[in-house]
């Protein structure tokens, strides 16, 4: 394997068979020398959705884009099972907060899009993207265009786009805050049963989300960023069945220490 490829098979890391996605001492500062973080280690395991909650500012959009090395972090290393990544690969995938839909694109097309630059043929490319569509929920609106579906259905879209690509690692920054609230409410709902479905190729899902009750229902563990430069100041992992509920009173004492317990470390961190 030529050493261009995404990920480098000669930089091995130790981590458990169970890891997915792992960075150690990852450090990012901007062309006009503001360290945005600093020593950030963090990982996935296989099957688990992880969410980063933190303060307006702290740069939890850019440590997922550190990530996917769609930015190069300053310094440090990014792990994918286990091999050092140093250029964006097609096995990480992210999802903006901004709902990516092109308008001139219909559904299908917008999904195919994903599959730029895979060795496939046209027709393997329209059936993946269909699969997927339908995966979500949309297949009879395949030839719709973005303008006649609702921002829930184009965030939908968005999804299928990212998960056509075979993807082992799936990035969310803040998917449903341009949503409105009963719709964000019910994609929520499914969405970890979408990513994590046996026809998917995913293995874990970073989340990044100022909503604590949306980091309490979906996440299986939480990193807390604090402090300027930021750093990870806690880790909490959330013990609840799922699906989850704000009847559950569990789920309010998560809710509880997220906002109680960990606002005062950020404030002194």
């Amino acid at each position: 394997m030529s050493t261009q490829t995404a990920i480098d098979i000669n930089a091995q890391a130790k981590p458990s068979p169970e890891t997915i996605l792992e960075c150690r001492d990852l450090c990012y500062t901007f062309p006009n020398s503001k360290e945005v973080f600093t020593n950030l280690n963090l990982k996935t395991l296989r099957d688990e959705l992880v969410a980063v909650v933190g303060q307006t500012g702290t740069g939890k959009s850019t440590l997922l884009r550190n990530l996917a090395y769609l930015i190069p972090p300053t310094s440090g290393k990014v792990f994918l099972e286990g091999k050092q990544i140093r250029r964006p690969s097609s096995r990480i995938s992210l999802i903006h907060q901004s709902i990516a839909t092109f308008p001139w694109m219909t559904a299908l097309d917008n999904v195919r899009i994903g599959l730029t630059g895979k060795r496939i043929t046209e027709q393997q490319a329209k059936q993946t993207a269909m699969d997927m569509l339908d995966l979500v929920g949309l297949k009879d609106v395949a030839d719709s265009y973005p303008k006649e579906m609702s921002g829930g259905m184009r965030q939908r879209i968005a999804i299928a786009r990212a998960l056509a690509a075979s993807p082992s690692v799936l990035l969310m920054d803040e998917p449903f805050v341009h949503l409105d609230e009963l719709t964000a409410n019910n994609l929520r709902q499914e969405i970890y049963s979408l990513v994590f479905n046996p026809e998917t190729t995913l293995n874990s899902v970073v989340l990044v989300s100022h909503n604590l009750h949306e980091v309490v229902q979906l996440a299986d563990r939480v990193y807390v960023m604090c402090d300027s430069p930021a750093t990870i100041v806690d880790e909490l992992k959330i013990d609840l069945p799922r699906p989850r509920t704000e009847r559950n009173s569990k789920f309010l004492d998560y809710i509880d220490e997220l906002m109680v317990d960990l606002k005062p470390k950020c404030q002194q961190a």
